[in-house]
């Protein structure tokens, strides 16, 4: 007997989960691709995504997953053979610079481990020693899903501007757009790049990429460009099909104007707060089940933290073993492990991530931790008896 049967919940760091009516409003015959409804519609999503991103500059929308933002956002601003320095926290930033890589860029890596963010003390003595200024960009994720730490980009801004260094300043924000706080303007970012399947609450098919003036300017000599990928005909089409360089990806649209209104009514902070108070829940759960056990959140400091995903190690082996019992017998869905949060002491079967983006809420997030707290008694993981507990004074006290 399972009691998983009923509403199976997927509780991983992206895809998300889709909201209702989302869903709805993608479930329509095929539009005009020429005229009428669909054109006004994507047109409207133009200023919606910018006051997502907080910016007053220019976005771009591919067909494409967030590896194909990664590339946009390469190949426009760069040529073979520039340098750039690639800030890694854990996976994504690492997988950024093996593209660039591949593209012919000579990729100089701060590696900051799978328990850290990322260092300024460290990356103002490389741009200090780049007297030539040969690093054309230097390359972040605010969140990256792998280790779930957050990154401080306004800090990364303030490192640049301290050493005098023109580099552009990309930040990946696939994981965390909508969910942890972003203001690229006021932050000084060049190039963001994020994805419709986490925060946006849109199924994956759509990426991203914001970029203001001067990474505009590194286009003029982006040797690296090609049709397909370049940005300037979808940030000013002179005929619809230009957004997306042939035909538009028509019922994504729907779901992301949906997704937008969404964001819209329940009000931007809001969104940030909500992610706020889940995630400080999921936090206090774990934090008491460690007092007696294994269990830890992979990033120590609270303050550098997602509120978009948590990555935790249950002790040796258990991390999977919870991961099966969940899906077995909660309905629960977890995320496995991704590179980067191995270390000396741990293996990729100690963890799990747990998602808490988008279109989640309290009954959503107690549920997930009632289960595993459930989860670790019956496979006799030690751990605090009290955690859920905590995590219920959280909500409480919003």
């Amino acid at each position: 007997m399972s009691l998983a049967n009923g509403r199976h919940y997927l509780a991983i760091p992206g895809p998300s989960v889709m909201p209702d009516r989302v869903l709805q409003a993608m479930h329509r015959p095929a539009p005009n691709i020429y005229t009428g409804e669909l054109v006004e519609l994507t047109a409207s999503l133009v200023p919606d995504l910018k006051a997502i991103a907080r910016t007053e500059h220019n976005v771009a929308m591919y067909i494409a997953n967030g590896h194909g933002a990664w590339e946009a956002a390469l190949v426009n601003t760069l040529s073979r053979g520039d340098t750039v320095l690639i800030l890694g926290t854990g996976r994504f930033c690492l997988g950024w610079g093996e593209m660039a890589a591949a593209m012919g860029v000579d990729c100089r890596i701060i590696d900051f481990g799978p328990r850290s963010d990322i260092d300024m003390a460290r990356v103002a003595e490389a741009l200090e020693a780049d007297t030539d200024h040969r690093i054309k960009a230097v390359l972040a994720v605010q969140v990256d899903t792998s280790t779930s730490v957050r990154n401080d980009i306004r800090a990364l801004r303030e490192t640049l501007d301290a050493a005098g260094h023109p580099a552009l300043l990309f930040s990946d924000n696939i994981a965390c757009l909508a969910c942890d706080a972003f203001h690229m303007d006021d932050w000084g970012v060049d190039v963001m790049v994020t994805g419709s399947q986490k925060g946006l609450m849109t199924p994956p098919g759509m990426g991203f990429v914001f970029f203001n003036d001067k990474a505009d300017r590194a286009r003029e000599t982006a040797g690296l460009v090609t049709p397909y990928w370049d940005w300037r005909p979808r940030v000013t089409p002179d005929e619809y099909y230009k957004y997306f360089n042939g035909t538009a990806p028509t019922h994504h649209l729907y779901g992301l104007r949906t997704a937008l209104d969404m964001i819209a009514e329940e009000g931007l902070e809001n969104v940030w707060a909500r992610h706020a108070t889940l995630a400080r829940a999921i936090w206090a759960a774990v934090e008491v089940w460690g007092q007696a056990g294994p269990v830890r959140p992979n990033i120590a400091d609270r303050a550098k933290r997602s509120h978009a995903v948590t990555t935790i190690t249950f002790g040796p082996g258990n991390g999977q073993r919870l991961r099966d019992w969940m899906t077995a017998n909660a309905g629960v869905t977890l995320g496995i492990p991704l590179g980067g949060v191995e270390g000396a002491d741990a293996q990729k079967e100690d963890f799990l991530r747990i998602g808490h983006m988008g279109h989640v809420n309290a009954h959503m997030v107690l549920g997930v931790l009632a289960n595993l707290q459930a989860g670790m008694a019956a496979l006799q993981i030690p751990h605090g008896p009290t955690g859920l507990e905590a995590a219920v004074n959280v909500i409480a006290e919003g």
